[in-house]
């Protein structure tokens, strides 16, 4: 097959759907398939284009063989609603030249957000005669309506218009979680045209490793700690000022220390919070390189997922996987009814307190502090339930059957098979 895939995160940006997205793509190439990739100019998470991308229009890429047409896009570091629109609004211009000037793909892949994708690769679908996925990682404009990133009336009647639209032209949408199929349903969605296929993470590189003899621990002197980790988007919907609180009322403790990892804006927010609440037992970090990944993950006693009261029940943080695969015992600060905690209770791998809730979070923590044994059941369940539910390469025999399965249904192969079974009877 051609496969495109039309996404604004991709490597080398290190979080998020970017990860994803890189190994789908090289999974497919893996796997015999010709993939493009239709990208910006990697600026994610600091929100500032990278060395070596920056004053330019257009760039092409080939890594590990996956073919990566990139593209300008309006970018600035502290961005407001007008900068994310002019942002979204860049990449829908820039990047339909290079999609239009490739080869003719089988079938489009297209990642939401950001939801105006939507808008290139509808017309690409049309004009290319070839089917459309549009996967969900999140659900726009709800989310961003929900937390109050968008308020304006108008804008909200826009996005919402434009949510209809990504609906009704996709041939498919691929969704990450039960929580989606429920939504889209109730916005009349046709069920047959939902497909569910969990994110996934490479259980091979992330894994568990001991602890003894860790770099990650060595270098930044936790050695004998029991130690809380959160790595991740540091933004409005995770309230990461809850853990800060819930380490301040931990500090009489020597033995347990926090590590939040992210980027440099928001660690200097926590940084603040840690000062005002004497929060000396927090460790503030900024991103390690992907291939330290494992061994910081399995630095960790437990891992954290942290969301906000307000955030809305579908959200499915691609941290989880991560987290289950590495075999750690999870605590999920987030709202009970959600997607998150759904996952988190299903894996048998964690412990679910309420959002924004720094004391529940604290006796959670010291519950598990006190008892190891449990701390080692959990994490075994997390490791288990990752193997079974989250493996990439059953993800990407989803995605494959389910491309396959698009192209044999498209009416240009239908036509093509009609005219070949004309030109054998004649």
């Amino acid at each position: 097959m051609r496969i495109l895939i039309y996404s604004y995160n991709y490597y080398p940006e290190p979080i998020g759907i970017a990860p994803l997205m890189t190994e789908l793509a090289e999974g497919l190439v893996k796997r015999g398939h010709q993939v493009r990739v239709v990208t910006a100019m990697p600026n994610y998470p600091e929100r500032r284009i990278y060395d070596g991308y920056k004053k330019k229009l257009y760039m092409t890429e080939y890594k590990n063989g996956v073919q990566i047409q990139r593209s300008y896009v309006w970018i600035r570091p502290q961005p407001n609603l007008l900068d994310r629109i002019l942002l979204d609004a860049s990449f829908v211009i820039t990047s339909f030249l290079p999609a239009l000037r490739g080869w003719r793909p089988d079938v489009i892949l297209a990642t939401s957000p950001s939801l105006p994708v939507c808008l290139p690769t509808a017309l690409l679908g049309w004009l290319q005669n070839c089917p459309v996925v549009l996967n969900l990682q999140d659900i726009l404009p709800e989310a961003a309506i929900h937390v109050g990133l968008i308020k304006n009336q108008l804008l909200v009647k826009a996005f919402t218009a434009l949510e209809k639209f990504a609906y009704h032209t996709a041939t498919k949408i691929s969704v990450i979680a039960d929580g989606f199929v429920e939504n889209l349903i109730d916005k009349d969605v046709k069920a047959n045209k939902i497909v569910q296929i969990p994110n996934w993470v490479d259980v091979n590189f992330i894994r568990p490793l001991p602890k003894e003899n860790n770099s990650f621990r060595s270098e930044h002197q936790l050695n004998d700690k029991f130690l809380v980790l959160y790595s991740g988007n540091i933004a409005l919907t995770q309230g990461l000022e809850t853990v800060v609180k819930a380490a301040s009322t931990l500090q009489h403790i020597p033995d347990i220390k926090f590590v939040i990892v992210g980027e440099a804006k928001g660690l200097q927010r926590l940084q603040q919070e840690c000062q005002k609440c004497g929060a000396d037992n927090v460790l503030l970090l900024p991103f390690q390189p992907r291939e330290q990944l494992p061994e910081m993950l399995a630095a960790a006693d437990l891992g954290l997922v942290v969301q906000k009261k307000n955030v809305i029940s579908f959200n499915m943080p691609s941290k989880i996987q991560v987290l289950l695969a590495s075999g750690k015992a999870l605590i999920a600060s987030v709202p009970d009814n959600g997607t998150a905690a759904r996952a988190i209770r299903q894996s048998g791998g964690g412990v679910v307190v309420p959002p924004e809730d720094p004391d529940a979070l604290a006796r959670a923590i010291l519950d598990l502090y006190q008892h190891p044994p449990k701390v080692k059941t959990l994490g075994y369940n997390s490791r288990q339930f990752a193997v079974e539910q989250y493996s990439f390469e059953q993800a990407l025999n989803y995605y494959e059957s389910l491309f396959y399965t698009m192209i044999a249904d498209s009416p240009a192969i239908e036509s093509t098979v009609v005219s070949k079974q004309e030109v054998k009877i004649s």
